[in-house]
């Protein structure tokens, strides 16, 4: 890999990871496009680690208030009504299903699901579900249950498969159970921090053995991309938060839609190679 290469990965990593429309797709697809090879599934773990620290520099006071009150409510009884004291094992318990399916689908994970023919297919199939989830939301609610983050930690899993997306898979599943757009994007955020975390961590060492295929990244070039996708990542979270506030999903639908079909169109044609 060169540091051209690292660069726009990064700058790709840190545009799309908390919009509804799967980074690790566009990582994916924009190697293949530009490059002709595809970075990896490691590489896209270990620079998930600059937004999701965006993300934890964003939320610091949140994030510090749950923990206070996870530790506290592990001590003492009456902590355990604090709704932060809820939150947070909200956010454990739904971390959960993509730790456990992450483990044990690796390697599918690293070769036969980034597929590029899956990742068109199911980047136009989960657009449909968010759109259906966006138009017939009730909205009527922000406070999370323990229901609420079982089936939004499942809906995350499913974002193993690149062109799923992490955020579109609990934003999807949180519209559906009726909570409003803000709150769903905000439990989306914080369910993201342990499992990308982990990935990435966990991703490491794959990284740094450079006796792989495609293009290997040096241990600088996989520095600067996730500081790169750092940076731009912290403006996206303040940006979509504000957008959920006042516009629906519509135009993330529409674009995954347009994706997906340019994709599938340059897949039967022979332009790019699906693996």
């Amino acid at each position: 890999m060169n540091w051209f290469q690292a660069i726009i990965l990064g700058v790709v990593q840190g545009l799309t990871e908390f919009l509804p429309i799967s980074s690790s797709a566009h990582v994916r697809i924009v190697s293949e496009l530009l490059f002709k090879q595809d970075a990896g599934a490691s590489f896209t773990a270990v620079i998930q680690l600059g937004t999701e620290l965006a993300v934890v520099i964003y939320f610091a006071k949140d994030i510090w208030r749950m923990l206070k009150a996870w530790f506290r409510g592990l001590v003492k009884a009456e902590a355990r009504q604090d709704p932060d004291y809820r939150l947070a094992w909200y956010v454990i318990i739904g971390s959960t299903p993509i730790a456990v399916l992450g483990v044990i689908f690796k390697d599918q994970i690293r070769t036969d699901l980034r597929n590029l023919w899956i990742t068109a297919i199911v980047m136009m199939v989960f657009a449909v579900f968010l759109a259906i989830a966006d138009e017939t939301a009730r909205q009527s609610r922000d406070t999370l249950t323990l229901k609420d983050s079982v089936i939004m930690g499942l809906a995350q899993a499913m974002a193993l498969i690149p062109g799923v997306s992490r955020s579109g898979g609990t934003l999807t599943a949180g519209l559906f159970l009726g909570l409003t757009r803000e709150s769903s994007t905000r439990y989306s955020f914080l369910l993201a921090i342990p499992s990308v975390f982990g990935a990435g961590i966990f991703s490491i060492p794959d990284v740094l053995d450079r006796s792989g295929p495609g293009p290997q990244a040096s241990i600088p070039q996989t520095v600067v991309a996730t500081v790169v996708a750092f940076v731009i990542g912290y403006a996206s979270v303040a940006w979509l938060l504000k957008y959920v506030s006042k516009h629906s999903f519509s135009a993330f639908v529409w674009y995954r839609i347009a994706l997906g079909a340019v994709l599938c169109a340059l897949l039967a044609t022979g332009v790019v190679s699906p693996t």
